[in-house]
């Protein structure tokens, strides 16, 4: 084979070898893009959960427009797509923190916050 040959498969296999880690690192964030998704879509159902028990009567099992005495239920702390707990219970708003089960760099796992009030729903992306 002649140089220009050689040079000609060397520049390929590194154009190969670029697009080849371009897809993967596109890939993988993706998927933390997904997994952040999934966590806000989870935490604001618990924070309906929430505002359910905020508007419902003290009489029925309720906090009478109040957050104050409600909780996370124990099927909702722990899901396949990580875990969550009530960071900041008052009686006008409940901060739910929500936390994957994958590493996103360096030991450092996707979070979200979800914040509930009487009438809102607020998510917040901390990593």
């Amino acid at each position: 084979m002649g140089q220009q040959q050689l040079l000609l498969i060397v520049l390929g296999v590194i154009v190969v070898g670029i697009a080849i880690l371009l897809g993967i690192l596109l890939f993988r964030a993706s998927a933390i893009e997904n997994k952040r998704d999934i966590l806000i879509v989870e935490g604001t159902s618990i924070a309906a959960v929430a505002q359910q028990y905020y508007r419902k009567p003290s009489e029925i099992g309720g906090g009478s427009r109040s957050f104050l005495g409600w909780d996370i239920p124990p099927s909702f702390r722990v899901t396949t797509n990580g875990y969550y707990n009530a960071e900041e219970i008052t009686a006008d708003q409940v901060v739910i923190i929500g936390t994957g089960n994958e590493e996103v760099t360096g030991g450092d796992s996707i979070k979200v916050r979800i914040t509930a009030t009487g009438t809102n729903i607020l998510s917040e992306v901390i990593n």
